[in-house]
Formats: C-alpha cells, sequence, structure tokens
C-alpha cells in the first residue's frame, strides 16, 4: 500500500511512496544494530559537532523545510519557519548540554567510590504525529542521539516528505549512516517493531488508542516507553489578569496549528465577573480571523491536516449542538477545494458531549463561565487529560493555587503553554507518560547504572 503526501489546503495528490516490506526493514534494523555499536563510542564532542551541522543545515534551509511542511500538512508558512528554528535551538541546546546531564552523579556511600554512570540503550523506535512534523522528531532525536543512542522513525503516514527531509538532513551533516533512519512503514507493521529485540525502547506522541497499543505492547515485551497523549487543557482568567493580554492569547492558544496541537486550549474557564466581555471581544476576533492559503503571509488559519480530521471535528461540533450546546460562531466545513473548518466557540457545553469529554482537534473552543479559582480547578481538572494549563491571574494566592491544584504535568501562569528545549515535556493520566525535553528528557532513554567500588 502507497504511503500518500495529500496537499491539505487544494486536497491535491503531491506524491506517493510505497511502504516498506519486510527485507527492507530487516536491512535497516540490521543498519541501526551495526550503527550503535560504533555511535556509542563516540565522545560527547563529536556527537556534539555532528548535532551542530544539524542545526546548521536546518538553519540553512529553514524555508525550503517549512515549505514542505506547509505544503504536506497544511502549517500555516511562518509558522513552519518557526517550527524549524525551534528545531535549531533544540539541537544546539543538547549539543551545549547532553554532557553536563549525563555525567556521572557521586554519591556519599560507605564505598571507596561510588556514582551513577548514565549509557545509551540503543536504538530507539519514535512513533511522531503529523501535527509539529520536525519538532516532534527533533525533540526526540536531538537528545536520544546524543546520549549515544540511534533512532527509528516511523512518522505520520500524510508526513512522509518531512520524514524523508529529517534523515536526510542528519545524514548530511554527518551522522553515520543508520544512526537516525525514517521507516516508511502502514500502522500494522510497528508492532513487529516494537517486539523486535534489537529495539530496545519507544516514543510515541498520538491519540489515546495508539498510546495504549503502544505501551502495552512494549510492556509485555519489557520495554520502557514514553507517551504523550495529548489533551483538553484549560485556559482560565481571573478578574485580575491583564484582560487584553489574555484575550488575545486566547485566540492564538486555541488556534495555534489550525488548533490541531495537543497544547492548545482547548477549554477556556473566564470568570463570572468579566465572562460577558471576554465572551464578545472573544468571538468577535475567531470571527475576524482571516482563513486561507497557508503559503500567503496574511493568512491566519490554515486548513485542517487530512479530510478524516475535518470530518472528525465537524462530529464532534455537531454532536456537542445535539447534546444542548449553543453555537455563537463556526460550527461547519468550509466547502470548496481543502481541508478548511470555520472558527467555532461553543457555550453551554454539556458534561457528556464530546466538547467536554473529548479532545477536538481543530479550531472549536469550549468557553465556561466560573465563580472563582477553586471552581476553575474542579472544571480544568474534570477530564481524563492532563498535559497542560494556563491560568491568568495577578493575585499571588491564586497563581500558588493553581500551580498546586491543577492536575498536569504543566502548568503557565499569564502565558500561553508552550514547549521549551530547557523544561520536561508531557503529562499525567491519559495525556500519558514520561518526559521529553530538558535534563529529564535525555534520561528517559538511558541505563541508569549504579555503580559501588569497595
Amino acid at each position: 500500500m502507497a504511503i500518500a503526501s495529500i496537499n491539505p489546503a487544494t486536497g491535491e495528490k503531491l506524491k506517493e511512496f510505497p511502504a516498506f516490506g519486510g527485507n527492507e526493514i530487516e536491512t535497516r534494523l540490521k543498519r541501526a544494530e551495526r550503527a550503535f555499536a560504533r555511535h556509542r563510542q563516540e565522545s560527547f564532542a563529536k556527537r556534539a559537532d555532528l548535532m551542530m551541522a544539524t542545526a546548521s543545515l536546518l538553519e540553512q534551509e529553514k524555508d525550503k523545510l517549512a515549505r514542505t511542511i506547509t505544503l504536506e500538512m497544511g502549517k500555516l508558512f511562518r509558522s513552519a519557519q518557526d517550527e524549524i528554528t525551534k528545531c535549531v535551538r533544540a539541537c544546539r541546546f543538547y549539543a551545549e548540554n547532553a554532557e553536563r546531564f549525563l555525567e556521572d552523579d557521586v554519591a556519599q556511600t560507605d564505598a571507596a567510590r561510588s556514582y551513577v554512570h548514565y549509557q545509551p540503550l540503543g536504538p530507539i523506535l519514535a512513533i511522531m504525529p503529523w501535527n509539529f512534523p520536525f519538532w516532534q522528531v527533533f525533540r526526540f532525536a536531538a537528545p536520544a542521539l546524543m546520549a549515544g543512542n540511534v533512532g527509528l522513525l516511523k512518522h505520520a503516514a500524510n508526513v512522509p516528505q518531512c520524514a524523508l527531509a529529517i534523515e536526510n538532513v542528519l545524514c548530511r551533516a554527518g551522522f553515520e549512516e543508520g544512526v537516525f533512519q525514517t521507516l516508511l512503514v502502514e500502522a500494522k507493521q510497528v508492532e513487529k517493531l516494537i517486539v523486535d529485540a534489537r529495539v530496545k525502547a519507544v516514543t510515541l506522541t498520538g491519540s489515546e488508542k495508539a498510546g495504549s497499543e503502544v505501551g502495552s505492547t512494549a510492556a509485555r515485551h519489557i520495554k520502557r516507553s514514553v507517551l504523550e497523549l495529548g489533551g483538553s487543557d484549560a485556559f482560565i482568567v481571573m478578574p485580575s489578569a491583564d484582560f487584553d493580554g489574555a484575550a488575545s492569547t486566547a485566540v492564538k492558544a486555541r488556534t495555534i496549528n489550525s488548533g490541531q496541537s495537543c497544547i492548545a486550549a482547548k477549554r477556556l474557564l473566564i470568570a463570572d465577573e468579566i465572562y460577558d466581555q471576554f465572551l464578545e471581544q472573544f468571538v468577535e476576533r475567531m470571527r475576524a480571523l482571516k482563513i486561507g492559503d497557508p503559503m500567503d503571509e496574511t493568512t491566519e488559519l490554515g486548513p485542517l491536516a487530512t479530510e478524516q480530521i475535518l470530518q472528525g471535528v465537524h462530529e464532534q461540533v455537531q454532536k456537542s449542538i445535539a447534546a444542548g450546546a449553543k453555537l455563537l460562531t463556526g460550527g461547519n466545513r468550509i466547502h470548496g477545494a481543502g481541508f478548511f473548518y470555520e472558527p467555532t466557540v461553543l457555550v453551554d457545553v454539556a458534561k457528556e458531549s464530546p466538547a467536554y469529554q473529548e479532545e477536538v482537534f481543530g479550531p472549536v473552543a469550549s468557553i465556561f463561565r466560573v465563580r472563582d479559582a477553586a471552581d476553575a480547578i474542579e472544571i480544568a481538572n474534570d477530564t481524563t487529560f492532563g498535559l497542560a494549563a494556563s491560568a491568568w491571574t495577578n493575585d499571588p494566592a491564586e497563581q500558588e493555587l493553581f500551580t498546586s491544584e491543577l492536575e498536569t504535568g504543566m502548568v503557565f501562569i499569564n502565558a500561553m503553554v508552550a514547549s521549551d528545549p530547557r523544561l520536561p515535556f508531557g503529562g499525567v493520566k491519559r495525556s500519558g507518560f514520561g518526559r521529553e525535553l530538558g535534563a529529564t528528557g535525555i534520561r528517559e532513554f538511558v541505563n541508569t547504572k549504579t555503580i559501588w567500588i569497595s
């Protein structure tokens, strides 16, 4: 079965690639095993030189690579450029800090000498999503390769050109053949890869269903896994907040990447005192968004990535309205070429509806009126997800309350949730487990070895 690349802005098929057969997969697994035997012996200085060279190539070819992102999954071109720039930062961050993050930790014990030593595991399988097709990969690849592991990328089926471009960049930067390989395989082939003894661990960013399947397969075979499974992030605004800053950021936080972000602000929880004013401004700003060609620098909202995603979002909206939600704007597919959906705002969302219970991966905001900070926390936590939350308040007591009581892996105060190479990224509850990025991220895929010398 061919793996197809389709332009979401036009619906046009750009290119097809044949899925790898068993022989090709076996060849690449053997190559990864051989490459690891050598790459693990490289010095941190050598790995850092290669990672810096990767950063330079990404920087030099930013526009070309960003265009590939835009044509293949519909991201605004300027946002795709920003994505490449973020990958550059991650590469340089780990090139500069990996050795320090993995240096031996000396322990004070009864031994003549005791310490903790960190060693790479081997080939790591990365199952990555389409919504940030370069960033999601590099936030795995930069720490994993700097730690001495090698990478096997099973990318989303709709971004094969991005997947191949990433392998090409790392190869041209000087990494040995086999250190990072793209596997153009179908979903049904993933289980065999996880089970293969040469694959030592797996990381996945994707849906709950995919995470459950991958995590359970890894666990059955006693392999480490990191799962980032999305979220239904709360965006809380209290009366003491900078109102204009919160209102303008809320639109961006909900519509970033056309709403296709795990850390997008999907539920807006607004204090009763400012609710009516906020709602009026938010709806007005959502209606005013310019929708169109993602290559046009004036466009503010591009298409959804696939026809299937578009249909799924519309179904969630319609079911939520049928369950009692009130539609204030949007709620329809924009007919014509491409996979465009109107910016949508729902209020009076019923607890049993998809807009309350599920992650809506499109430009759809659900807005809730809350009495106070305690009420906001109760509603924010009333979800199976626990990835991140953004809370807007200038009250120190409320800030402390939100950072302490929100059941998420990340809390941002007076700022939109974002990933940063310097800080751990990940969630709790059904948003997954394990962490990417920061010092924590690079230690996910190493053997933490205790050394005792008498």
